[in-house]
């Protein structure tokens, strides 16, 4: 079977709402789960994610575009719910019969994991399903600003439960979403090199490192040369704490301003040439918003993956 997986929002100013935590990285890391695991299964799938977008309303219809295209047997578009911080639960939309009994045992699945059951809904407002050729449904996982639904969160029981929903299987083996590099074990010397180039940072001599398993005196220096950046002890030598780091920004997690701080703006900081203070406040906002414009993005400040794909592929 062909799936058409729509990963929602993640291409801005086509951005997800904000809770607890925020709704593009959560669909970001359950839609790669899901491809993943129908992949493994021997289905084809389709990713509807489009690269870019000059309006919500241009997002949207580029996602219908390429399921329609490539003619999907089924489009699943893969949300998270936010509102008041009290209403909790999953619930999947729907609008054709066909889609209604697709919708009913990807809902059963979720409401396994311990989610309220909302139930399967119309979405005849829905621009997604409207606009699709195929049978389609909206998956609305959990409230991103309920405390209740976050505690229960997991991606990967959501992304299980959304294949088995669909499918009536899963993979055999345990399937990895490669987009979650924050929880990457290997910790190679070669993969410490590449994610060093692939981060933009040089040795001593600002050359980028030779990719091979060994470390040597050009490798050290460019350990120290990130160290310094994230705000860390400076050893020359990769222990877990560095490798935390360096797989967090690889994970390309949403950034919006005001955000937090600490290692992972450290980095932008550097990257766009501001002062660095882990603190992404107006001057940090506007580097990037620069930084964008001269990449011929949407300046929204928002660091999504599109604006990570300029900064580090």
């Amino acid at each position: 079977m062909k799936f058409g997986i729509d990963i929602g929002h993640n291409c801005p100013p086509d951005t997800g709402a904000k809770g607890i935590r925020f709704e593009d990285n959560l669909t970001l890391d359950v839609g790669t789960r899901v491809m993943n695991k129908l992949r493994a299964l021997g289905h084809e799938v389709i990713d509807c994610l489009p690269k870019n977008g000059a309006s919500v309303g241009d997002s949207l219809r580029r996602r219908c575009n390429t399921a329609n295209i490539n003619r999907v047997d089924i489009y699943v578009s893969i949300h998270f719910n936010a509102f008041n911080g009290q209403a909790n639960g999953t619930e999947v939309f729907a609008i054709s019969e066909t889609s209604r009994k697709i919708a009913k045992p990807v809902l059963d699945e979720l409401v396994k994991i311990g989610f309220f059951n909302r139930g399967v809904k119309s979405g005849t407002h829905l621009f997604v399903l409207r606009n699709t050729d195929m049978p389609a449904i909206l998956v609305e996982g959990c409230f991103i600003d309920s405390q209740k639904d976050m505690n229960l969160y997991n991606s990967e029981a959501i992304a299980n439960a959304i294949v088995k929903g669909l499918t009536g299987k899963l993979p055999s083996t345990p399937v990895r979403a490669v987009s979650d590099e924050e929880e990457n074990p290997d910790s190679t010397n070669l993969r410490l090199k590449r994610a060093l180039n692939r981060l933009k940072i040089t040795d001593k001599d600002n050359k980028p490192l030779v990719e091979d398993n060994t470390i040597n005196i050009a490798a050290k220096s460019a350990i120290e040369k990130f160290q310094r950046i994230v705000g860390l002890q400076v050893t020359g030598a990769a222990g877990d704490t560095t490798w935390k780091i360096i797989n967090l920004i690889l994970a390309k997690r949403i950034i919006r301003p005001n955000h937090a701080g600490g290692p992972l703006v450290r980095y932008l900081q550097h990257r766009v040439g501001v002062e660095i203070d882990g603190v992404y406040g107006p001057q940090t906002q506007l580097a990037l918003q620069r930084f964008q414009k001269q990449n011929g993005l949407y300046a929204d400040g928002i660091i999504g993956p599109v604006t990570w794909q300029k900064l580090i592929g």
